[in-house]
């Protein structure tokens, strides 16, 4: 599991072992996990649990204005 960002009380990673596609674990009052690329080619939500909806938008915030440095980090860590 690798830090990867820190902001507004989350804490956003990246296990080294996971999956595709591409996404983030953010963790604060609960977690959640985002997927990097969604459909429309931005961030887009899996998953949230123990999170309160304005944590949740401020999770899926970040991940959007980070969205670059994020797959850099992802494509850094898994290839």
């Amino acid at each position: 599991m690798v830090t990867i960002y820190r902001a507004h009380g989350l804490r956003i990673i990246i296990f080294t072992d996971d999956h595709e596609p591409a996404h983030v674990h953010v963790f604060g009052d609960g977690q959640a996990k985002i997927n990097l690329i969604g459909p429309d080619g931005s961030p887009v939500l899996v998953w949230a649990q123990g999170m309160k909806g304005n944590e949740v938008r401020r999770a899926v915030q970040v991940v959007r204005d980070q969205q670059d440095l994020f797959l850099a980090k992802w494509r850094e860590i898994h290839g």
